[in-house]
């Protein structure tokens, strides 16, 4: 088990689910500079809050999670002000987590669940079973093989080179199989996924997908059911990265303009012949990576700058190497 590789499949769902989300972050990108105010940063901080508390049956609104963040006095169950309270310690802390780090999602559960339970942030020392209204749909790995369980799938997170769109999905997916704490893994399992979506683009920071998954509840709960059935997480990749669009189009629609300025592929184009300047044997590839677009945006533009002669390619497409024309050196 040491060289573990979660099961899936990469389907053609999923390849177009990535390609439409690093779209839509692309075209968003004009516009990131206006939503990324402090304002707006807590307000969809508070709706990720809510959403995942909810999500467990919380019956906290946003208003009263802004009250308990505000430290003010809240009508609620001493549970869920204590809940609300842990989530906001553990969001706050969503771009510090290292999200290959076991021990950094230890301390995440520790600040979910601390006034919760005796054993926050320690790994279940006893057998479990996730179920819904028609009884147990699933039994967690007996609790002796939890930490090599755990173990396995952080060494994966570590060494693949799936996209981390790919990666955020089959990691929730995983953990919430493995189930690892006696409580609190439907959270835990969705505040990691969002701080490995943080880490590919910043501007999932300020995005609640976890709202989104609380309006999708029923069809999350069916997705995690459907990979379990078939032994493999491909049902729910195909389900989150469908969540993951729907969410930033929302996002698109209400802040970015129907006709993008056009200046933007001109700006595009300066950043090219930039990341060429710096790296004359950069790929297309890694080009679209570090401008949030699509490799296919990346090869129009290419061919846009070879055919002014701004740009050429010397030798094969593999071996070969950038060469930038002396106007633009």
């Amino acid at each position: 088990m040491g060289n573990y590789k979660p099961p899936y499949t990469i389907t053609n769902k999923i390849l177009k689910s990535v390609s439409d989300i690093v779209e839509l972050l692309s075209e968003i990108n004009h516009v990131k500079k206006g939503l990324n105010t402090l304002k707006l940063r807590k307000k969809n901080r508070i709706k990720s809050i809510t959403g995942t508390l909810q999500i467990e049956g919380g019956t906290l609104s946003e208003d009263k999670v802004t009250d308990v963040i505000n430290g003010k006095t809240i009508l609620g169950t001493t549970r869920e002000i204590s809940e609300a309270k842990g989530a906001i310690e553990a969001y706050d802390y969503l771009e510090k987590y290292n999200y290959k780090s076991e021990n950094d999602l230890l301390k995440a559960h520790k600040f979910l669940m601390d006034s919760l339970l005796y054993n926050a942030g320690q790994y279940r020392l006893s057998n479990v079973g996730v179920g819904n209204k028609d009884g147990v749909t699933h039994v967690a790995p007996p609790p002796n093989i939890v930490p090599q369980l755990m173990g396995n799938l952080f060494k994966w997170l570590k060494n693949t080179d799936d996209h981390l769109l790919v990666v955020s999905c089959i990691f929730h997916y995983e953990f919430e199989f493995v189930h690892p704490f006696n409580d609190g893994n439907g959270r835990v399992g969705r505040l990691w996924q969002s701080v490995i979506l943080n880490k590919y683009n910043s501007t999932f920071g300020f995005i609640p997908i976890e709202s989104v998954i609380r309006d999708n509840q029923e069809k999350y709960y069916q997705a995690l059911e459907k990979s379990g059935i078939s032994g493999e997480g491909t049902p729910f990749i195909e389900f989150m990265l469908e969540i993951i669009s729907k969410t930033l189009k929302k996002l698109k629609k209400e802040n970015v303009p129907k006709n993008v300025p056009k200046n933007v592929p001109l700006n595009r184009y300066n950043d090219i012949i930039k990341l060429i300047k710096n790296n004359k044997n950069i790929t297309i590839l890694q080009i679209a990576d570090k401008l949030n677009v699509t490799d296919k945006t990346i090869k129009r533009d290419i061919l846009k700058l070879k055919n002014e002669n701004k740009i050429k390619r010397v030798g094969s497409p593999k071996s070969g190497y950038w060469e930038i024309s002396k106007e633009n050196t």
